[in-house]
C-alpha cells in the first residue's frame, strides 16, 4: 500500500517536473526572471527612514547630558526612547531590532564640555538596515553638530559623534538589499508555480484525467507541491551562492538554519498558491491572483517602507505575512549570525501560516473535486 501511494505520488511528480521544464514560458520565469530581478533590484532600489526608535544609556547623566537628549526627544525625526542603564539592554535592543540606533554617553560628558576638552559621544546603528541605519546616524549627528556650535560660542569644547554600523560595518547598501531579495525572490517562484500549476492543467484539458485516477485528493495537492518547493531551494541556493561569490556578501550565520527557514517559509506559501490555483479556471486567471496577494506581502513586510512606520492596523496585518518573517531571517543569518532562538521565534508564525494556508488549499480542492 505504501509503496503504491509512493509510486502514484512519484509518478504526479516527476509528470510536474517534466511538463514545467517542457514550457518555455515555465523555464523563463523559473530561471531568467529570479536572475534577471536580482541584478536590477540590487541597483535600482532606494529607501525612506521616519519615526526612528532610539536606545540610550547616559552614564554622565548631567544637565548638559539631558541638554543633549533632550535635542534628540524634541526632534519630529525621532519617535520612541528606550532609556537603559546596562550595556546588556543595549545591545539586545539593537540586536531585535526594537531601536534603529543607540546613544551612549560617557560619565566625562559634562566635565569634558565645562573643561572645554573633546569628548565623544557614540551612535551605534543597526547596519543590517543599511539605508535606515545611514540617514538615522545622519540625523543624530546633524543634532549633536547642532547642539556643539551652541555651547561653542561661551566654550571651545567639541563633541564628536562617533558612528558604529554593527553588522554592517561599510553600510554596504547592496548587502540589505541582496539578502533580502534572495528571500523574496524565492517566495515569488513558489507563489507562480504552485499557483498555476493547477489552472494549466485545466486549461491543457488534463485536470479531468487527474480527477477520474487513482489518486486521492491528499495525494494530487502533495504531488503538486513537492515540485515547486524543489525548483525554488535549489533556486534559493544557487542565488545565495551567487550572492556570496559574486557580490561578496558575506553569510555568518548557520546553514542548516538558513535551509531550515527557506524550507518552512516556501511551504507557507505553498498553500496560499494552491488557494488561488484551486479557485482560478485559467493561468490568467491565477497570474492575476498572484499579482493581487504579491504586492500587498511585499508592501506589508518592510521592504519598501519600515513595519513600524505603518498605521497600527498594517502591522497587526503584517503577522499574518509570511514574507515579513523571511526577511527577517534571510537578513538576520546572513549578516548577524542569528542564533537557534531568534530563528525559531519568527519560524513559529512562519509554520502557523503554513498550517493554515495548507489546510484551508486542501479543504478548497477537496470541495472542487467533489
Amino acid at each position: 500500500m505504501i509503496r503504491d501511494f509512493l509510486r502514484r505520488v512519484f509518478a504526479l511528480v516527476k509528470k510536474e517536473f517534466i511538463t514545467i521544464w517542457k514550457d518555455p514560458k515555465s523555464r523563463g520565469i523559473i530561471i531568467a526572471l529570479p536572475l534577471l530581478q536580482l541584478f536590477v533590484f540590487a541597483n535600482a532600489i532606494t529607501m525612506e527612514v521616519k519615526n526612528i526608535d532610539v536606545a540610550v544609556i547616559d552614564r554622565d547623566n548631567s544637565v548638559e547630558s539631558r541638554e543633549l537628549l533632550s535635542r534628540f526627544e524634541n526632534s519630529p525625526r525621532f519617535r520612541r526612547f528606550y532609556i537603559l542603564d546596562n550595556e546588556k539592554d543595549f545591545k539586545e535592543k539593537i540586536d531585535t531590532q526594537r531601536v534603529q540606533i543607540g546613544i551612549y554617553i560617557n560619565n566625562d560628558f559634562s566635565s569634558a564640555v565645562k573643561s572645554n576638552r573633546p569628548v565623544d559621544v557614540l551612535i551605534v546603528a543597526d547596519g543590517r538596515q543599511t539605508n535606515s541605519a545611514s540617514i538615522a546616524s545622519g540625523y543624530a549627528s546633524q543634532i549633536i553638530a547642532s547642539y556643539n556650535r551652541e555651547i561653542s560660542a561661551s566654550n571651545s569644547a567639541v563633541i564628536n559623534p562617533v558612528v558604529r554600523n554593527w553588522y554592517n560595518p561599510n553600510l554596504e547598501y547592496r548587502w540589505y538589499i541582496l539578502t533580502i531579495l534572495v528571500a523574496m525572490l524565492a517566495l515569488v517562484i513558489t507563489l507562480l508555480l504552485t499557483a498555476l500549476s493547477i489552472a494549466r492543467e485545466r486549461e491543457m484539458g488534463t485536470f479531468d484525467q487527474l480527477i477520474v485516477s487513482p489518486l486521492s485528493s491528499f495525494e494530487i495537492l502533495l504531488g503538486k507541491t513537492i515540485p515547486p518547493l524543489v525548483i525554488a531551494m535549489t533556486l534559493t541556493c544557487i542565488m545565495t551562492i551567487l550572492v556570496i561569490v559574486l557580490f561578496k556578501v558575506p553569510f555568518v550565520g548557520s546553514v542548516l538554519l538558513f535551509l531550515i527557514s527557506v524550507f518552512v517559509s516556501l511551504l507557507s506559501i505553498v498553500g496560499v498558491g494552491l488557494f488561488i490555483s484551486s479557485i482560478c479556471k485559467t493561468q490568467q486567471q491565477a497570474i492575476l491572483g498572484v499579482i493581487t496577494f504579491q504586492m500587498p506581502a511585499i508592501l506589508l513586510s518592510g521592504f519598501i517602507s519600515p513595519i513600524e512606520d505603518m498605521p497600527v492596523f498594517l502591522q497587526y496585518l503584517t503577522l499574518l505575512n509570511p514574507v515579513r518573517f523571511f526577511m527577517v531571517l534571510s537578513r538576520g543569518i546572513f549578516l548577524k549570525g542569528m542564533g537557534i532562538e531568534d530563528v525559531a521565534l519568527n519560524l513559529v508564525p512562519l509554520i502557523i501560516i503554513a498550517i493554515i494556508t495548507l489546510s484551508l488549499a486542501g479543504w478548497t480542492f477537496k470541495r472542487k473535486l467533489d
